[in-house]
């Protein structure tokens, strides 16, 4: 028998299809360790109320503020204990609390088959994406050439409506721009500024993808979603090869989802070293 203030595990269990079905996040809390109701669970939406409870009030309210928190730091999950996120409730001070984030699967529309998008598309299954490859050349995206089949292909009779499909409503959605001319980067983008897409990333020098992006605000695409775009797309590493360009884009693509910051991990080495020498 549940407890009184626990909801029945079909609620939650709908909650969470909820959450995933609109492409949300949410978080997901677990009393792991305290003097009662250990196994309850609250489910905190990004947006919209909590489900659920601890059969505490106080510690319910706590739990879906430090929620707020959890899903803004980007973790997977974490374990916190309730002296660190409401150290007033005493009763629940000893009381361990895990916050699991929920949301969809990630994907990777990637505009664009030519080399280039092949490898992106190669290297985004290998780490965990489900990836999106859209070209308007038939024989460019056939399976003969892309046997994983977490990677779908999508031939286009036109960029426009292929790609907003493909994006939807772009929650966990990252799109790179990778056609083979600026017309084709200029009508995929055109279509991809429409959507909500987490991260969409544009390929080119700095001239092209200008040129591509002055064309759309002369149009009256929104200036905020174009400032958005990540024009050239991919870190700074060198690359050359499609490949190389492949891992640059994807590197930016995991720095923005993580919130990470695209540096080296040792500059501080260096730093200290210099400070030293300097001293």
């Amino acid at each position: 028998m549940p407890e009184p203030n626990e909801p029945p595990i079909a609620l939650l269990l709908d909650a969470i299809e909820h959450v995933m079905n609109e492409g949300s996040i949410a978080a997901l809390a677990t009393l792991t360790s305290a003097p009662k109701n250990v196994g309850t669970k609250i489910l905190v939406p990004e947006s919209g109320p909590a489900v659920g409870s601890f059969g505490d009030v106080a510690l319910d309210k706590a739990v879906a503020q430090w929620a707020t928190k959890f899903l803004a730091a980007r973790d997977e999950a974490n374990l916190f204990q309730v002296r660190d996120l409401a150290p007033e409730l005493t009763e629940w001070a000893e009381a361990s609390i895990l916050f699991e984030r929920l949301q969809p699967e990630p994907r990777l529309v990637i505009c664009g088959a030519g080399h280039v998008g092949a490898a992106l598309a190669r290297m985004a299954s290998l780490t965990g994406y489900k990836a999106t490859l859209i070209d308007d050349r038939a024989d460019f995206v056939v399976r003969d050439r892309f046997p994983d089949d977490r990677i779908e292909l999508i031939a286009a009779e036109n960029w426009n409506d292929a790609v907003r499909q493909a994006i939807g409503n772009g929650r966990g959605v990252s799109v790179a721009v990778v056609t083979r001319g600026h017309n084709e980067d200029e009508e995929c983008l055109r279509a991809v500024i429409t959507t909500d897409a987490d991260y969409v990333g544009l390929i080119g020098s700095k001239r092209r993808t200008n040129i591509v992006l002055n064309r759309l605000r002369e149009v009256g695409a929104e200036s905020e979603k174009l400032r958005k775009v990540h024009a050239p797309v991919g870190l700074d590493i060198g690359a050359v090869t499609p490949e190389e360009v492949a891992l640059a884009i994807l590197a930016e693509i995991v720095a923005e989802r993580r919130g990470g910051t695209g540096g080296s991990l040792s500059s501080w080495r260096r730093e200290s070293k210099r400070e030293q020498g300097n001293a």
